[in-house]
């Protein structure tokens, strides 16, 4: 009788498996979390799209490359400017450090201005030569808006070469150089040899100490 009685004991306190905090946080609680935390980065990345790069790229296989044709163009002909803002009047003063034809002035300059991150503010327009080298034309650009980073790339109407700067707008002036990269001072690395740590001689050097002995 005694068995009996505790058995039944044992079986009337024993709690229910959904009161048993194991059961409510590693079996019910982390699935749930987890299913909330995929719905919302779904959600998340549904809402908030990456924004596409704007830019001259192209894919060779599984590889990207960038074309810097129109950049080292640029550079070549040595083209070079200052693009103004006045409100909503933008201008622009184009000029060749090399001596150009007539031709090369194109009647229309395209230009984009694209935001470093949100790519609503990106702003695409046309300048039209007006005379000579001087270009106009206008942007709906907010002047009240904090200053923040911008891409301004500006093509001719061929698009031939790019006027590349990194700029942060609003701004008054702008200035467009050609870009350094492509000097040739920049392709070719000085002779370090005789600067390292323990280096032997070369030639020449052992030449030169010949003689002076």
């Amino acid at each position: 009788m005694a068995t009996q009685n505790s058995t039944s004991s044992v079986i009337k306190t024993s709690a229910p498996w959904y009161k048993n905090y194991m059961v409510t946080i590693f079996v019910i609680g982390l699935p749930a979390v987890v299913v909330v935390a995929c719905i919302f980065f779904v959600f998340f990345s549904v809402k908030h799209k990456d924004a596409t790069v704007r830019d001259d790229w192209y894919m060779d296989g599984k590889t990207l490359y960038q074309d810097a044709s129109k950049d080292q163009l640029a550079h070549d002909l040595g083209a070079h400017g200052v693009m103004r803002f006045d409100g909503d009047v933008v201008t622009f003063e184009l000029n060749f450090a090399k001596p150009v034809d007539s031709d090369a002035f194109s009647n229309n300059l395209s230009v984009r201005i694209s935001h470093a991150t949100d790519p609503k503010k990106d702003h695409d327009f046309t300048l039209t030569r007006i005379k000579d080298n001087l270009y106009q034309g206008k942007i709906a650009l907010n002047l009240n808006e904090v200053r923040t980073k911008y891409y301004i790339n500006i093509n001719d109407e061929q698009h031939a070469w790019r006027l590349t700067q990194v700029q942060k707008l609003p701004a008054q002036n702008v200035i467009f150089q050609p870009l350094s990269a492509f000097d040739e001072v920049n392709q070719t690395l000085p002779d370090q040899r005789n600067k390292r740590f323990n280096a032997t001689p070369n030639h020449d050097t052992k030449n030169h100490a010949e003689q002076n002995n």
